[in-house]
């Protein structure tokens, strides 16, 4: 049985999921991850958010036999596909790639097909450097990445090393996802890693935090016009913040220069 616990240390919230043995995700799962997720992105005191699994499985990946199950009432006619706009798992995803806050992935082991799908939904990604498999199996087992694996992922690397990681299913070890840019940092331990640099950024203001988050992602999407537009009306917002003035503020009063 799938289970999510959460643990709060300082204003970052670690959120870690479990489904042993094999640790698949599922539709239970990815409801109790939605929850987990939504109520650390609604709690003002959380600033920043930890996505980690156990037993040295992030998530393995999605669970076939649902997939199969699903398969049938397609099948018969039971889902039309605006269903798979919704639902837990669209919507956890979802939830996880929309959170004001930053989100990080610390992929502690094992990250494949909708698993990885949902590390590629975090802000950034940082892997063991034990890690064996990290990838999008899924044309393997005659389907394709269904929860945003195939939109996110070539913006991350490219069309062209995209296409040939899904047409493939290919899988990398943690040195290999940092060579290929779909991790940002191998660690010795993912989850202490992650929760420094969520701790860092748990002292920068949340609304500048969340501007920028917002902007960089409309950036593969909008025009230059459109960006650049959204982007002085987040600015003129941020301004704003009493976090935005203070720390400007602090920063005068200690005379030192930005770029130290």
């Amino acid at each position: 049985m799938a289970s999510v616990t959460t643990e709060t240390k300082g204003a970052t919230r670690l959120i870690r999921y479990a489904n042993p043995p094999r640790h698949y995700m599922t539709a239970e799962g990815a409801g109790l991850m939605l929850a987990a997720v939504q109520a650390a992105s609604a709690d003002p005191g959380i600033r920043a958010i930890v996505l980690t699994g156990t037993d040295d499985v992030f998530v393995r990946h999605y669970d076939v036999s649902e997939i199969v199950a699903v398969g049938e009432a397609v099948r018969a006619g039971q889902l039309k596909p605006e269903d798979f706009e919704r639902g837990g798992f669209a919507d956890m995803i979802r939830a996880v790639f929309d959170s004001p806050k930053p989100v990080i992935a610390a992929i502690n082991g094992v990250c494949m097909g909708g698993g990885f799908e949902l590390a590629l939904a975090c802000d950034l990604r940082i892997v063991a450097n034990r890690v064996p498999l990290i990838g999008l199996p899924e044309t393997r087992v005659g389907i394709f990445p269904g929860g945003g694996g195939t939109q996110r992922l070539p913006r991350m690397i490219g069309e062209a090393r995209a296409l040939e990681f899904i047409l493939r299913g290919q899988t990398v070890d943690a040195e290999g996802a940092l060579a290929l840019g779909i991790v940002n940092a191998v660690a010795a331990d993912a989850v202490t890693e992650a929760l420094a640099i969520a701790a860092e950024l748990s002292e920068r203001g949340a609304e500048g935090l969340a501007h920028a988050k917002r902007l960089v992602r409309g950036a593969l999407t909008w025009g230059l016009e459109v960006g650049t537009r959204e982007e002085q009306h987040g600015f003129h917002a941020v301004l704003k913040a009493d976090s935005a003035m203070a720390a400007m503020k602090d920063f005068l009063a200690t005379g030192e220069d930005i770029t130290r």
